[in-house]
């Protein structure tokens, strides 16, 4: 049965679809109205607020902790600065993915780490003989993301912080409606915005304070649906979809390297050791088997396709999540993972995995499209990734 997050008494007065998915054990609203339409365009037009709270949260603190850090992270943590934030992932022994998440240095010895996965045991066991804490701080912090084009002018209006000259994956302190805030420039939509760190207890306030200013700025909060749809659009990948967990991996084949899902600019050979680099390191050297890219579905041949049995073209009004095979010739090469429709690029859009041979941009393959119980194949070309990456994202001053 999943619990309420700090917001949900918010939350669930606004969700008039009544419509929620379970996330990490927490009620996240999928769509607060019947459609996501409005919600995405709060994303890429104005404002969109958005319940991350089920993110699992850690506080990393000790003498120990940076060493703690680098042992787990592929990424050098040394070249991380205080008030800085880093995208990273981690390994097993053997180069495959555990999760991704971020890292935040607060003080030269003091993190917070979010996860999509539980990780206390992991980070705990490659712990031992270390003088640090690990403390789960998942239900002590709650967490909101606030994006799109006018989230910068909202934040400059409520929050007693400098959010005119924050930088991208920066963090600052302040406060908002009195509480007491971090604040990140950083998200999950791949346009500006932010996410705002707040003591559990306080998180109501910070919501109604965005809330009631944010009005001027149509702010909107939103769903999980139309969060879906940006995240394709901006190329970012979701654990148990388009890739899984070795932890959670029934054979060989569902488990990922960095290299293979399009994070291989977040593993750092140089560091000195870090769990999984010897064999990151013979993978750096031969190349992946599988890359992560973008496919651009052929919406004339889609059109073609439909109306060949007497259908109008439907678009999927949702993204999905169900892996599709793509195919060169009668050879199937790969698979995508996340496909949408993008109201924004006016295009069928895909995260892929492929055999890393057909990987090439503008390599022109075929992806299974189902109408009406039948399987067809229609065109699909691969494009560089992001599809979306806006220049406001980390433009700087905001």
């Amino acid at each position: 049965m999943p619990i309420e997050t700090a917001v949900h008494a918010r939350t669930s007065q606004l969700c008039e679809s009544m419509n929620y998915r379970e996330w990490s054990g927490y009620y996240a609203v999928s769509v607060y109205e019947t459609h996501h339409e409005h919600e995405y365009n709060a994303i890429r037009n104005a404002a969109a607020l958005i319940d991350i709270t089920p993110l699992f949260k850690y506080m990393v603190t000790g003498r120990d902790a940076t060493r703690l850090v680098n042992r787990v992270l592929t990424r050098d943590i040394e070249k991380v600065k205080p008030g800085q934030m880093i995208y990273c992932c981690w390994c097993d022994e053997q180069g495959k993915v555990i999760d991704d998440g971020t890292v935040t240095r607060l003080a030269e010895n003091n993190y917070r780490w979010t996860a999509a996965d539980p990780s206390l045991r992991w980070f705990r066991q490659n712990a031992i003989g270390m003088e640090v804490s690990i403390e789960d701080v998942s239900e002590k912090i709650a967490a909101l993301a606030l994006q799109g084009p006018t989230s910068g002018a909202l934040l400059k209006k409520i929050a007693d912080a400098d959010i005119a000259n924050l930088k991208y994956f920066r963090v600052t302190r302040g406060k908002i409606a009195g509480v007491v805030v971090n604040i990140s420039r950083s998200g999950y939509t791949g346009d500006l915005g932010y996410e705002i760190w707040i003591p559990w207890n306080d998180a109501v306030k910070v919501w109604d304070s965005i809330m009631a200013e944010g009005r001027q700025f149509d702010v909107h909060p939103v769903g999980m649906l139309a969060l879906d749809v940006a995240r394709i659009e901006a190329g970012l990948i979701l654990i148990d979809v388009d890739y899984f967990s070795s932890k959670k991996a029934l054979i060989d084949s569902q488990k990922f390297t960095p290299y293979e899902i399009g994070l291989g600019r977040l593993v750092h050979l140089e560091k000195n050791h870090f769990i999984g680099r010897r064999a990151l390191a013979q993978e750096h050297g031969r190349g992946p088997e599988r890359q992560l890219v973008g496919l651009e579905i052929n919406w004339t041949e889609v059109e073609q396709r439909f109306e060949a049995v007497g259908l109008a073209p439907q678009v999927p009004s949702i993204a999905s999540r169900v892996a599709v095979p793509v195919y060169r010739g009668d050879q199937q090469v790969g698979k995508a993972t996340s496909t949408t429709w993008s109201p924004l690029l006016k295009k069928m859009i895909t995260l892929a995995s492929l055999s890393s041979e057909h990987a090439k941009v503008n390599t022109n393959l075929e992806i299974e499209l189902t109408i009406e119980a039948v399987r067809y194949k229609v065109g699909a070309t691969v494009k560089p990734l992001p599809f979306f990456n806006p220049s406001r994202k980390t433009a700087t001053p905001v």
